[in-house]
């Protein structure tokens, strides 16, 4: 099932106009999730909306939002007035201006989304717009209004597509200043640079996301099947840390020795099997949870196995998603 657009709209170049749709670009979705429970009964955790003071509950249509200005003052301000101040980008992307890809500081970058036509209407136009970005070679910088915050957003083709990026005002990137301000000054050799740079040469590859596995979701599915086995889990050992002082220059030596070795199988392995990984990963990562192997021993292993009938767990997947 195709995901819901998060917005809709025009999109708008002087005089040419389309309509257009908003997807997300990437999910967290598939991800294992959790939901919190109570560890004496088993039973989800509720949250309630409660007035800080009283204590009671509060219907959703008593509650407005409000700006603090003290500490128990506060403006309160209502959905009719939020709505008075909508901007046009409400509704259009206007491309105020075309930019070089490489001017955008990758900490303004927040997230990608996809941009294509709304139904059967304004494919030329789309495609006009699309083209002529394609053959500036820039990127096209408009504005957005997504969850009520006005955000700008930065318009590039992507195969017959747009992909929009949203970005981050400058109010909101930190002064790098005050954090590389304390950093010493000191000066490396030459002989250091060019053992770092043979390191950095033997290690060169061209990025290819399909190659790297989330490590800490599959060891997340690994301890939910075997805690629905009724399998121990122990902590490991913390990794062991060296309060040595080594020598900058041998430990050069010794990293480039050791980057001339094989590298390990997960980040060099046979076509077939990455086209299979790649494949699972744009599935989602849906594998299903082990069986239960056996009975597992104990009440809390009894309430961890599924019941019969009951639908197997996903890793990844929507089934546990948290609350």
């Amino acid at each position: 099932m195709a995901p819901r657009a998060n917005w809709k709209g025009f999109l708008r170049l002087s005089l040419v106009t389309c309509p257009v749709a908003l997807y997300p670009a990437t999910s967290d979705t598939e991800k294992v999730s959790f939901n919190q429970i109570n560890r004496k009964t088993g039973h989800r955790i509720k949250y309630a909306k409660v007035d800080a003071d009283t204590g009671e509950e509060v219907a959703n249509e008593d509650i407005i939002k409000g700006y603090k200005v003290d500490t128990d003052t506060y403006i309160e301000v209502t959905k009719d007035e939020l709505e008075d101040v909508a901007l046009e980008s409400t509704r259009t992307i206007e491309i105020d201006e075309f930019v070089p890809r490489s001017d955008i500081d990758s900490r303004y970058v927040i997230r990608p989304y996809y941009l294509v036509p709304d139904g059967k209407v304004g494919h030329d136009a789309f495609a006009v717009i699309r083209e002529t970005i394609r053959n500036m070679d820039k990127v096209a910088i408009g504005r957005v209004v997504l969850t009520n915050r006005e955000h700008i957003i930065a318009l590039e083709p992507l195969d017959n597509g747009l992909m929009g990026t949203l970005l981050r005002y400058p109010y909101e990137v930190r002064d790098e200043k005050e954090y590389f301000d304390d950093i010493q000054n000191v000066k490396i050799t030459k002989d250091m640079l060019d053992l770092a740079k043979h390191i950095v040469e033997q290690k060169s590859a061209p990025f290819e996301p399909e190659k790297f596995e989330d490590r800490y979701e599959s060891a997340l599915v690994d301890l939910i099947n075997r805690k629905r086995n009724g399998q121990l889990t122990g902590a490991k050992p913390a990794p062991k840390s060296s309060g040595n002082v080594i020598n900058l220059m041998d430990a050069l030596k010794k990293s480039l020795a050791g980057a001339g070795k094989a590298a390990p199988a997960s980040t060099k392995a046979p076509a077939a099997a990455k086209a299979k990984g790649k494949k699972k990963r744009a599935e989602g990562q849906r594998e299903m949870l082990l069986p239960i192997s056996g009975g597992g021993s104990g009440k809390r292993a009894a309430k961890e196995a599924p019941k019969k009938g009951e639908k197997p767990v996903r890793a990844q997947g929507k089934a546990r998603k948290a609350g």
